[in-house]
């Protein structure tokens, strides 16, 4: 479907649960949020439902996301049902990683074909101090299970914040030359729950191609990171900038979260509400968001904070 400022929106981000083993400090407050009823949250059903009506207006790609969503207990049925709507072509996953372990073989059988994982650093005591409650081991292991389970392709995210990982972007970045995977760097946002970083936290992308003198500009993959490569690296580096060089003219997307609200764009307030719909009222309410999409999210830095309205883990990540 084409939105009324000429995108084509074909990718849709759905939330499953807003809760998380691990309490990221620019993603949730340190205490977790407070668990909502049962009945305000979108069931499997209503779920799976949405996919088909976004899937009847257009959208063939689907990134399952949270919260954490490995710790939803239906999350491979979830992921079996979504796959197997005829018009999705791919569906993919965003995760910490802690619980691969156990489900990256189902979630590969069950039609996940790329993971992107969360990682902002190498070292044990900032994973920890950034996590809140997190083990870089743990991670390391569910790392290692989705390499195992042969993946389509697996990316790295690591949150840029000066003061705290601009150091590793050198050590994060040789991961490309050690593993087949995508390292991709990401300009922290000015989100409502990020107000424990001071204005040395927000650095540009350009900061990284400072660091990596060897990197080389590598073609496109369709999706909005700048993407280099560094000489015999199996993967790439990915430069991803909301706040400095905003890719808003391009954006694809729109967002589905756990409680069933649809976000046409992450820094806008605006929120179609889905749940409760039969088929006919959610194609209604995500056409509706798709011709609500602004045109771009306004200015986004240290003096003027993301509208979305919520924390990023009540979003989806």
């Amino acid at each position: 479907m084409i939105d009324t400022f000429g995108r084509s929106i074909t990718y849709l981000r759905v939330s499953v649960t807003e809760l998380c083993n691990l309490r990221c400090r620019y993603c949730m407050p340190e205490d977790g949020v407070c668990k909502k009823e049962h009945a305000d949250m979108l069931t499997e059903d209503e779920l799976i439902q949405a996919v088909e009506a976004a899937a009847a207006l257009g959208i063939t790609k689907l990134r399952i996301t949270g919260g954490e969503p490995l710790v939803k207990k239906n999350i491979v049925s979830i992921c079996r049902r979504a796959s197997r709507v005829p018009e999705i072509r791919e569906v993919c996953l965003t995760t910490n990683g802690i619980l691969l372990p156990e489900l990256a073989r189902p979630l590969k059988e069950a039609g996940v074909s790329r993971l992107n994982l969360s990682l902002d650093t190498l070292d044990p005591q900032k994973y920890a101090h950034i996590t809140r409650r997190g083990s870089l081991d743990d991670f390391w292991k569910g790392f290692h299970a989705a390499l195992d389970a042969d993946f389509q392709k697996i990316k790295l995210n690591a949150v840029l914040i000066g003061g705290f990982n601009d150091d590793e972007i050198l050590p994060l970045a040789e991961l490309t030359r050690k593993y087949p995977v995508d390292v991709r760097f990401i300009e922290m946002m000015p989100m409502c729950d990020s107000s424990g970083f001071g204005p040395e936290a927000y650095i540009p992308f350009t900061r990284v191609l400072e660091a990596l003198p060897e990197a080389v500009p590598a073609a496109k993959d369709g999706g909005v990171a700048k993407l280099f490569h560094l000489p015999g690296a199996l993967g790439n580096i990915g430069l991803i900038s909301p706040v400095s060089a905003h890719f808003c003219g391009e954006c694809n997307r729109i967002r589905l979260t756990a409680d069933g609200k649809v976000k046409p764009c992450l820094h806008s307030n605006a929120e179609y509400p889905l749940k409760g719909l039969d088929f006919d009222g959610m194609k209604a309410q995500l056409e509706a968001a798709i011709f609500g999409k602004p045109q771009w999210h306004g200015d986004l830095d240290v003096a003027h904070k993301s509208g979305a309205g919520r924390n990023m883990n009540q979003i989806g990540g």
